[in-house]
């Protein structure tokens, strides 16, 4: 049921951004420096534009994910490490 909710709202916003991408075809134009300019669809200019925004994000959260996942990394070595010696003590004391 659950499945079935999922795919009906996906359909729902690929039709709401196709009707907005139909909507908005219009050539803009985009004026660089030194009088270069170049001519596009407002829909694919806002969807560049989006996307640069999106990867830019990705890449400035990168280094605090990394981070994380060494700290992790290290903290379940730890972790392994504390329960094979716990694991050695409990042996010598059931041994003797």
């Amino acid at each position: 049921m659950m499945r079935y909710l999922v795919w009906l709202l996906r359909a729902f916003l690929f039709l709401l951004l196709l009707g907005f991408a139909v909507k908005n075809d219009q050539p803009v134009t985009l004026r660089y420096f030194f009088g270069y300019q170049t001519e596009a669809s407002l829909v694919v200019v806002l969807l560049c534009f989006f996307s640069a925004g999106v990867l830019i994000g990705v890449l400035a959260m990168l280094p605090g994910i990394l981070r994380q996942r060494r700290e992790l990394a290290a903290l379940r070595r730890e972790l392994h490490l504390k329960n094979k010696l716990s694991e050695a003590v409990d042996m010598q004391h059931t041994s003797a």
